[in-house]
């Protein structure tokens, strides 16, 4: 069995691993780069066997439209809805490629030798896989993206109680190897945070996040509900939670009696009519958004602005519109998207936020990759005998900190498992 890691030796983000056995090949992600280069997939692709995506982050799924429809793209059923909704509220058209849904730890028989088993993650993406490929007598493990602190950490430790047997070589990430979550390390600490912001204001409180961050969203609710505030959110998020709802009964739900959705304003208007134009994708969702007491009106937030937090991408739009004189903005994202390097246009925009004398601008993230300690007890559990480094900037750092043997290799070689 042969393995190439096309990108994500020197970078996070953009990942696409191919693996090839006799007359079997298949790619484990097609991600974008993030570093703003449009990117590429490997030549060859109609010779593919399949495609497996780890999870509904661009990043790892960015490129699936440089594959011909007719190549198999194996994904999980959440980040396949996720991410065709996505596209249409950003106006984007449905990719067309041949979908194919995999189950959790169930083995999918690929070309003439090859066997893959996706292992369920707990990271900021709801749907997120690792997977394990085996061939010729031998095994590989992908990592894909993971973490040990969210609220799904019991998928961690799933893998650590029932790891893979006889990895060869795992590719394991290393996003975080140089950074520690000390302030925020997990999702409880993000929520606390939120509470004591929500408990000091006495205007409104809003929420800059993603809306397929789930955890946080969570997060975000149980801290309303802790300090009795309806949770507001938008369509999109409203409709991120609605296709939730088909796999978990514990997300929460437009129809609960503190939640409302912000069913007017520039943003409300745009992703009504990208439900609207799409009804066989998004079907009957319009019937539910706008059943009674599911909404809200912005005329309802401004006469009694201390009992709503916002989740709404659009705030610095919303403050002025309510009149706000006094706000807290929790910040809930990557702290990179705040600099001129990462985020160039939307960077001003939060800039001004912060800027802004009447706005308490509060910073409350915990990342969604695995730090030090973890990534240790998952090299640990599984105890491949070998590591690659993968989707880090830090791979030389990786022989300092594993007791596993450490293949360093750049973007584009191929090696032998």
């Amino acid at each position: 069995m042969k393995a190439t890691i096309h990108r994500g030796t020197n970078e996070i983000g953009g990942s696409c691993v191919e693996v090839v056995s006799g007359t079997s090949r298949i790619l484990i992600d097609a991600g974008m780069p993030l570093t703003g280069e449009s990117g590429s997939l490997p030549p060859g692709t109609k010779t593919l066997d399949a495609v497996f995506i780890s999870h509904p982050h661009c990043d790892h799924f960015g490129l699936i439209d440089q594959l011909p429809p007719e190549v198999p793209l194996y994904i999980g059923r959440l980040a396949q809805k996720l991410i065709q909704a996505t596209r249409l509220f950003l106006g984007q058209k449905l990719f067309k490629n041949s979908f194919f849904n995999f189950e959790s730890w169930q083995s999918i028989e690929i070309g003439s030798n090859l066997r893959v088993k996706p292992y369920p993650v707990d990271h900021s993406a709801a749907g997120a896989y690792g997977f394990s490929i085996e061939a010729d007598g031998k095994s590989l493990f992908y990592s894909g993206d993971f973490r040990a602190h969210g609220r799904k950490q019991k998928l961690f430790e799933h893998i650590l109680e029932r790891p893979p047997q006889n990895v060869d070589v795992m590719l394991m990430e290393g996003t975080m190897l140089d950074r520690v979550d000390s302030k925020f390390p997990d999702e409880e600490s993000v929520e606390n945070k939120i509470v004591e912001i929500l408990e000091n204001e006495d205007g409104p409180c809003f929420l800059l996040s993603s809306s397929q961050n789930i955890d946080r969203i969570v997060s975000a609710y149980r801290a309303a509900k802790r300090t009795r505030r309806i949770f507001v959110v938008d369509i999109y998020t409203a409709c991120i939670l609605r296709e939730l709802a088909q796999f978990s009964k514990h997300t929460p739900r437009i129809d609960w009696n503190d939640i409302r959705v912000l069913s007017r304003g520039w943003t409300a208007r745009n992703h009504y009519l990208k439900v609207k134009e799409n009804p066989e994708v998004f079907e009957g969702f319009i019937y539910e958004l706008y059943k009674k007491d599911n909404v809200i009106t912005h005329d309802e937030l401004a006469n009694e602005q201390n009992r709503y937090f916002i989740k709404n991408n659009y705030v610095g739009g919303l403050i002025k519109e309510l009149d706000c004189k006094h706000a807290s903005v929790i910040y809930s994202m990557w702290n990179g998207l705040l600099t001129k390097e990462h985020n160039p246009g939307g960077c001003r925009r939060l800039q001004a936020l912060k800027d802004n004398k009447n706005i308490n601008f509060v910073y409350a993230h915990t990342g969604g990759h695995a730090v030090l300690a973890d990534l240790k007890r998952f090299a640990d559990a599984i105890n491949p005998k070998v590591i690659v480094p993968i989707h880090t900037k830090h791979k030389d750092k990786y022989q300092e900190y594993f007791d596993q043997e450490i293949k360093v290799v750049e973007d584009g070689g191929p090696f032998f498992v």
